[in-house]
């Protein structure tokens, strides 16, 4: 796939709306899962040497297309700042003269971050005439959020009819990543899948049944495919045994999973295999972590729930490739369209 990259835009001087993805849980008034807004570093950075006027532009929660003071984007100002190390100017909606007349007051060095997206109705609907708002005002647009670039929406696919679209730095290590693991992946190769929803786990499943030796199942989703009585091929391994009520997987289970994770050469990792949230219940995917990380294979994990566990274990910098992404990786590596990227092509 040929891309429209950052690095080919002229954006010297220009006015750029930046998407990121800072759609992240929050715990005590801070940001619990800081890696997805590192993400936008190496982006920006590049923006604010080019000298351009920088916007961010990002959804946070499901206000259901309503002005709400608790999905603010305001509430992440100080994260912000202290993780991409710049001056945040907050502007209190992402349409219209306050963003207008906050991009002409902008100073060098600082940035703004525009409103919640969602709390127009229209963003999660691809409206056109969002959009268009959205992008009156500025040259170029870049998109370097790939964990929301499997949905249509004005933010992410729209505004690219009224601006010069580009794909941001992390966008790029994204799909190359991601296309090591999915075309060419050095076996043997394991897949662990977990978490929930079984409906958005069987395509990538499938997928992995066809190029991997193995697919680890646990989590909720493992409970499902036996309730369900799914059949898979004999390379799925499902769980033997749990612990209490099937909120994580048992012993047995998780000797059968690490010793086939200690063969491993390329392992990708999407969920845990418990109710992590539960101390009790993340014993299996902090032991797992531990078999991952000591298997010597390259390494690519993501999804929400994963990237709070690494962050937990302080495991960030120890895996080969971290992605953004959860329903996202999911869709990509499953074959599934990816709206925010075919824009880009």
């Amino acid at each position: 796939m040929h891309l429209r990259k950052i690095q080919d835009a002229d954006v010297a001087g220009k006015k750029v709306l930046l998407r990121v993805d800072f759609n992240v849980s929050l715990e005590n008034g801070r940001a619990k899962e800081t890696f997805k807004i590192k993400a936008a570093k190496e982006s920006l950075d590049y923006l604010l040497s080019k000298k351009a006027k920088v916007a961010l532009l990002s959804y946070f929660g499901r206000p259901n297309g309503k002005v709400d003071p608790e999905f603010s984007m305001e509430q992440l100002v100080q994260d912000v700042e202290e993780l991409l190390c710049v001056k945040i100017k907050f502007v209190s909606d992402c349409i219209g003269e306050k963003v207008k007349e906050a991009m002409e007051k902008l100073q060098e060095g600082e940035v703004l971050m525009l409103e919640n997206a969602r709390f127009y109705a229209g963003e999660d609907k691809n409206d056109e005439d969002l959009a268009k708002k959205m992008a009156t005002g500025f040259e170029i647009f870049i998109n370097d959020a790939f964990s929301q670039s499997h949905r249509n929406q004005s933010s992410i696919t729209g505004i690219t009819k009224f601006l010069l679209s580009y794909a941001g730095f992390h966008l790029q290590e994204e799909i190359a990543e991601m296309t090591i693991v999915k075309e060419h992946p050095v076996h043997p190769a394991v897949a662990i899948i977990g978490g929930a929803k079984i409906e958005t786990k069987l395509p990538v499943i499938k997928f992995f049944e066809e190029k991997y030796d193995y697919i680890l199942v646990g989590g909720k989703i493992a409970n499902e495919a036996i309730d369900q009585k799914i059949e898979f091929s004999e390379k799925v391994i499902l769980p033997i045994d749990f612990i209490d009520d099937r909120l994580d997987i048992g012993p047995k289970t998780l000797e059968k999973f690490e010793e086939i994770i200690a063969t491993a050469k390329t392992i990708v990792w999407n969920g845990p295999t418990g109710k992590f949230e539960e101390e009790k219940y993340a014993v299996s995917s902090n032991e797992i972590l531990e078999a991952v990380l000591a298997s010597g294979a390259f390494t690519l994990i993501g999804g929400g729930e994963t990237l709070e566990l690494l962050e937990r274990n302080a495991a960030m910098e120890k895996v080969d490739f971290v992605s953004t992404g959860g329903g996202a990786m999911l869709d990509y590596l499953g074959g599934s369209e990816m709206p925010g990227i075919e824009v880009l092509s």
